[in-house]
């Protein structure tokens, strides 16, 4: 069952990012980029600070609104 925990949590981090990235890139091609290496990705845009004040809540939303 530990395994199942963790791939249903590494698909909804993939799906993030790759919602993060067209947020910011709207480019098919750096999407694909960014869903094969998508955990340094990830990483990369909370070091730079691209998801901090709130940005981290308010980007998944605007897809759902």
């Amino acid at each position: 069952m530990k395994t199942r925990d963790t791939s249903i949590l590494y698909l909804v981090l993939g799906l993030y990012t790759l919602m993060i990235s067209w947020h910011y890139n709207h480019s098919p091609i750096l999407l694909l980029i960014h869903y094969l290496i998508w955990p340094v990705y990830l990483i990369y845009e909370l070091l730079i600070g691209h998801l901090a004040h709130g940005l981290w809540k308010s980007i998944p939303l605007g897809y759902f609104n």
